[in-house]
């Protein structure tokens, strides 16, 4: 159904949400890991970066199959917010950031389950 390698970018989200999600319930809350500068926030952006490149490449390889699970939306935002974290990192707007992880991370989390559970993965 999906090729090996769509999988493997589809577990990669998985695990980059899955330690965002570890972050923030570390720090208590989405705003508390956001104000922590040095390690928290450094480390959710980073991830959510990963969460984009991965949609890219899925859209790059011709994985529309695996891609048409997700929200365009997703996989739009998600890509203009790793353009904001990698040419205006100090300009990153936070709120922006908390709203992705509180609303958006989750349906995408869902979609993640759905493409894995397709795959018996």
């Amino acid at each position: 159904m999906f090729s090996q390698k769509a999988i493997e970018r589809v577990t990669l989200i998985n695990k980059k949400i899955n330690f965002i999600n570890s972050i923030v319930q570390e720090k208590g809350s989405i705003s508390s890991a956001l104000e922590d500068e040095q390690n928290s926030r450094a480390s959710i952006l980073m991830h959510l970066t990963s969460i984009a490149e991965q949609f890219d490449k899925l859209l790059h390889n011709g994985e529309l199959e695996v891609l048409s699970f997700f929200e365009k939306q997703d996989i739009k935002g998600s890509y203009e917010l790793r353009n904001f974290i990698a040419h205006d990192y100090e300009g990153v707007d936070l709120y922006i950031v908390e709203d992705v992880i509180s609303q958006r991370l989750p349906i995408i989390q869902n979609s993640v389950n759905n493409i894995l559970e397709a795959s018996n993965v």
